[in-house]
């Protein structure tokens, strides 16, 4: 058995890398964006017993090509390059990183909002042109606006927490979280998306790609916004219906949108976002920052080695744990937590 941990993509943060050899394993690292083919390829040459998912799709041709994996760990929270039903079918638990981001992508949310409202890029290139822009220059403050929350986990709690000190209201939907989330942050709960997008000055996306979730934020709901709104996203690109944003915001209805994330990645070079300055744009980087690195990466090295050595892992980690009890594959040490 190969004493081996595949990532897909990049260097884990030294203090992951070393709780790997300090348990006598090693890392192989695949390409960025490796496809599955190249995946499976990695599998079989290493014989890894786990892999750190960062980037790269994990499908059901990537598990049977290395029956050999015994869990999948990603390297964050979003969990759509991964197929979790295929993985709850050949027993592989899907793990998590819950909330060891949380801050860094909420401040890069913050950052993209700020940046986008009061349009520093576009003002900005404008003084490295040549132009004064500042008579007839009108801005926009904004505290005292709504900031609609779509989800209510730990990384939306954190920006919620941020911009209540921007002075900033708060509304929110999720139908998944109790009631205390919105209570302890003062949010106030909408029992429908569209009726939360009916008051929300600001949309910041916080939920999981989803077949329920995939272009949610359309046509439709840019119109059940107020005029000269905003769009935040640091969770998963294919949440926007990414041409019905390009008209909304070329009709005047939305004022910009500050995106860290795209319906693929990377966007290629003539994507009509890059043509629209009201657009703030990052390469999907919000939770990466050393500190959050560091966290992530140890949570998903950690929990591929509860899983290896029968050691429970809190059940709020394991993504597919109820597909899991489903197809009757759950592992004995996560029956226990039932």
């Amino acid at each position: 058995m190969s004493k081996t941990i595949l990532v897909t993509g990049p260097e884990l943060d030294p203090a992951a890398a070393r709780l790997v050899t300090d348990r006598g394993y090693r890392t192989v690292h695949t390409p960025a964006y490796a496809d599955s083919a190249v995946i499976s390829n990695y599998l079989q040459q290493t014989g890894a017993e786990g892999i750190v998912s960062r980037m790269g799709r994990l499908d059901a041709a990537v598990m049977d090509a290395a029956p050999q994996i015994k869990v999948i760990s990603k390297h964050g929270v979003g969990v759509d390059n991964i197929d979790i039903q295929a993985a709850a079918e050949r027993g592989i638990p899907v793990l998590v990183a819950t909330g060891a981001n949380a801050v860094s992508v909420a401040e890069h949310a913050i950052a993209l909002l700020l940046a986008t409202v009061k349009r520093v890029l576009p003002l900005d290139a404008g003084l490295r042109a040549g132009r004064w822009e500042k008579p007839g220059f009108s801005g926009r403050e904004i505290a005292g606006s709504t900031l609609g929350l779509m989800g209510m986990g730990a990384i939306a709690q954190a920006t919620g927490r941020i911009a209540k000190g921007l002075g900033l209201t708060l509304a929110g939907f999720d139908p998944y979280a109790p009631d205390s989330i919105f209570d302890e942050l003062g949010v106030t709960r909408y029992a429908s998306f569209e009726d939360m997008l009916a008051q929300t000055n600001i949309l910041s996306l916080h939920c999981p790609l989803t077949d329920q979730t995939r272009g949610i934020l359309n046509s439709d709901a840019f119109a059940r916004m107020p005029a000269n709104g905003y769009v935040i996203n640091t969770a998963r690109g294919g949440l926007i219906d990414e041409p019905a944003l390009v008209a909304a915001i070329r009709s005047g209805h939305l004022a910009g949108a500050g995106l860290d994330t795209f319906a693929v990645e990377p966007p290629a070079a003539d994507h009509p976002f890059f043509a629209l300055p009201e657009i703030v744009l990052t390469p999907h980087i919000g939770g990466v920052t050393r500190e959050a690195g560091a966290r992530v990466g140890v949570d998903a090295v950690r929990g591929i080695f509860q899983v290896l050595d029968g050691q429970p892992v809190a059940p709020e980690r394991i993504i597919n744990r109820k597909l899991l009890a489903a197809t009757q594959a759950e592992p004995a040490n996560m029956e226990k937590q039932q």
